[in-house]
């Protein structure tokens, strides 16, 4: 197991290279200077030079990156708005702040999301569709199974704006979405994201009903599975003891997926609820051509996914003894 986590690590961060390499290029080896962003409408050539100078864009392409690189790794004191620890991604473009900083500060509002949607998704999907495969032919299974692909078809900009005006303007039955510290004040917390976490998981519930009931199905056609009946065990032993852990091998692979690209943000839902998080300042990147920020943010996301690639992969020993890690 341990030599297995050390080859998936090695190999994750060797992608992160590669990908930090394809995005500094892409950033900032493009033909569009990004010392005019900077500038502004009045620029002067004097000032232009200035910049990239400062910016250290005067410099040979690989001579930069590898100034990013030791910058990432080690931190750097060249900076004129001050020093910048490690890791360091430099300064915003538009507010002269510390991207790190940013990030972290951005990080805990979609911690939040993620975490308290995952947790609904998670149970609603895998009981509702556990159900479904239960109750196969049944109505049970079809009325799970036809809501499920109504509900996966719809959008969280079209939820979400329903949800606030039947929950909040019209019955003020819940507060207005924000973010609030749980440390602050915890049931502040729970109140202001509520909401949020139901619409984000609704769509992801109703494509984990789908996905539990199709992998508990085939898991029930499984020899061992049939095997197990055949010894005169009862139905409920086999579907729990035998059948539930073999249909988890693809829920989990999907679901480290799904929670790793939901930790770089959740664009939609942040932006429809107004709450600031990592896929809300993401967009504000972009709209403001920030490309520090844009760059610190993408990798953040990619780390993100790759980290939970390997917890996944690492799940699988745990799960289904007949998966050999080698």
């Amino acid at each position: 197991m341990l030599r297995f986590l050390l080859r998936r690590t090695l190999g994750a961060i060797v992608i992160l290279f590669l990908l930090s390499i394809v995005t500094f290029l892409l950033f900032f080896g493009m033909p569009r200077d990004p010392a005019l962003l900077m500038c502004g409408k009045t620029c002067t050539p004097e000032a232009l030079a200035n910049i990239h100078h400062v910016l250290g864009l005067d410099r040979p392409i690989p001579e930069q990156y590898w100034t990013f690189l030791h910058n990432l790794f080690l931190g750097s004191d060249g900076f004129d708005q001050g020093p910048c620890p490690a890791p360091c991604f430099g300064y915003s473009y538009h507010t002269n702040e510390l991207v790190w900083a940013t990030l972290k500060d951005r990080l805990p509002t979609t911690l939040s999301l993620t975490m308290g949607a995952a947790v609904v998704f998670l149970f609603v999907g895998l009981g509702t569709g556990l159900l479904a495969a239960w109750k196969r032919g049944t109505l049970v299974d079809k009325t799970v199974t036809a809501g499920a692909m109504v509900v996966s078809s719809l959008q969280i900009y079209f939820i979400g704006p329903l949800a606030l005006a039947a929950l909040v303007y019209q019955t003020h039955i819940f507060d207005k979405p924000a973010y609030n510290p749980f440390t602050a004040n915890p049931v502040a917390w729970f109140n202001g994201l509520i909401i949020p976490w139901v619409v984000l998981s609704t769509i992801f519930a109703a494509q984990y009903t789908r996905m539990a009931r199709s992998a508990m199905i085939e898991q029930l056609q499984e020899d061992h599975v049939r095997t197990a009946k055949a010894k005169g065990m009862s139905r409920t032993y086999v579907f729990l003891r035998y059948a539930w852990r073999g249909s988890l091998i693809p829920i989990v692979t999907i679901f480290g997926i799904d929670l790793g690209s939901l930790l770089g943000g959740a664009i939609i839902t942040e932006y429809t609820f107004g709450l600031p998080g990592l896929g809300r300042l993401a967009v504000e990147s972009v709209e403001f051509s920030d490309l520090p920020l844009l760059l610190g943010v993408m990798l953040f996301s990619a780390s993100m996914i790759l980290l939970f690639n390997i917890i996944v992969d690492a799940a699988y020993a745990f799960i289904d003894p007949r998966v050999r890690l080698s």
